[in-house]
């Protein structure tokens, strides 16, 4: 473990954990996270960033669309941002995800999906649906596109590919999380075992926010949990979670339902590491080794060289 992260985990801890605890709604929530975004996370010199409009007249979404200083092939990253579904936006996330576009010479589209409680469940969900309908409108091929999110946004990507296998209908190539949120019903041990341990995420707060986006709909619907999702026959999976993380047991059961549906799953825990540590990557050289071992991973299938 770095130096860096080290003293990050102790900022996080005695700083910023407790200002989410004490944080009444979600205005300064995202008003604190959009703030911090601008000040700490810089995409690669040459990143290209536009808004663009994904689908038709009466089902569109808003979109950010990546495009790094080199675009050498047609993999085309569909990311949904974290935030409990009530703060976060694509800007947020942006400056991580062009990184993984740079490493890839391949563009990102981040849909602004709508967030609670304004736009309680299925609002999101529906929006992320709305994305990869668009995409593939478009033009795009579903073996291109590989999906991805973090926290709940990993919910999101996780929902929407056990959505598509439900429907049979295509599929993409492959799903990515960064320290996913999978179950809503919050039964997974580490919610109260690494409580304080953790160094972002303020346990109290967790019950809170899903009842802003559920607005009592059912925790255990697939398209809310997707840990009760069926994957049989799906594309592969690669999921990263920290030990010290209140949505580990997200991370390690997700993990273990897509074994058990025969998916190709690849899991990595680190020790110690923030959640979703990638957006640290201008800080932390633990993120981008994730970053470059998720690249990887993304370039073997696709016959794509191992190095830019």
């Amino acid at each position: 473990m770095s130096v860096r992260a080290k003293l990050l985990n102790g900022w996080l801890r005695r700083v910023e954990k407790p200002a989410m605890a004490r944080a009444k709604g979600a205005a300064p929530l995202r008003k604190r996270l959009a703030f911090q975004s601008k000040l700490l996370f810089h995409a690669p010199y040459g990143t290209k960033m536009t808004w663009q409009t994904l689908g038709q007249t009466n089902n569109r979404i808003e979109a950010l669309e990546i495009v790094p200083r080199r675009l050498q092939n047609d993999i085309v990253l569909l990311y949904f941002h974290g935030g409990g579904f009530v703060f976060g936006s694509p800007r947020t996330h942006s400056a991580m995800v062009a990184q993984l576009c740079r490493r890839l010479d391949a563009r990102a589209v981040l849909p602004r999906y709508r967030l609670a409680p304004e736009n309680p469940f299925p609002a999101a969900f529906q929006d992320a649906r709305t994305a990869w309908d668009a995409l593939l409108e478009s033009g795009v091929s579903p073996e291109q596109i590989v999906i991805g999110g973090d926290s709940a946004g990993g919910a999101l990507a996780l929902s929407l590919l056990g959505q598509l296998i439900k429907d049979g209908v295509a599929l993409p190539a492959g799903v990515f999380c960064f320290s996913p949120l999978t179950d809503m019903t919050y039964q997974g041990e580490s919610i109260s075992r690494n409580a304080q341990s953790e160094a972002v995420l303020y346990a109290g707060g967790a019950q809170t926010m899903a009842q802003m986006y559920l607005n009592g709909h059912c925790a255990k619907d697939p398209q809310v949990s997707p840990l009760a999702a069926d994957f049989k026959g799906g594309p592969r999976v690669w999921i990263t979670a920290g030990d010290t993380e209140i949505l580990l047991d997200d991370a390690r059961s997700m993990a273990d339902v897509m074994t058990q549906a025969g998916v190709d799953i690849t899991y990595i825990e680190e020790h110690d590491l923030p959640h979703v540590w990638p957006l640290f990557h201008n800080i932390l050289p633990e993120a981008r080794q994730t970053l470059d071992g998720l690249v990887d991973w993304i370039r073997q299938p696709a016959g794509l060289p191992d190095e830019n």
